[in-house]
């Protein structure tokens, strides 16, 4: 099947978003992904070399933001903001 690998990678993206954790002040993901998507990351300088013995990969600073931009975009909810706060705690 053929597939769209700019949609694709948006969505790995977006998912090593989901999986990031911070260790020793650095944001880093496992590395769980397709290695030609990893290494089109790296090449885009969104993550560090995944050719390594470390199970995770750091996300550079451009890297996690636009992770983060793109997580919001296609998992984000929408309805989630102040105004859909329920209105069940308002006053008679």
């Amino acid at each position: 099947m053929e597939h769209d690998i700019e949609k694709l990678d948006e969505v790995v993206l977006a998912l090593l978003r989901l999986n990031s954790f911070t260790d020793h002040g650095e944001t880093r993901a496992w590395k769980g992904s397709d290695w030609d998507v990893l290494a089109r990351f790296h090449a885009k300088g969104f993550i560090s070399d995944p050719k390594s013995t470390a199970k995770s990969v750091r996300l550079t600073a451009v890297g996690a933001r636009v992770a983060e931009a793109l997580f919001r975009k296609r998992f984000g909810n929408a309805d989630a903001g102040p105004a859909a706060e329920p209105a069940a705690a308002s006053a008679p």
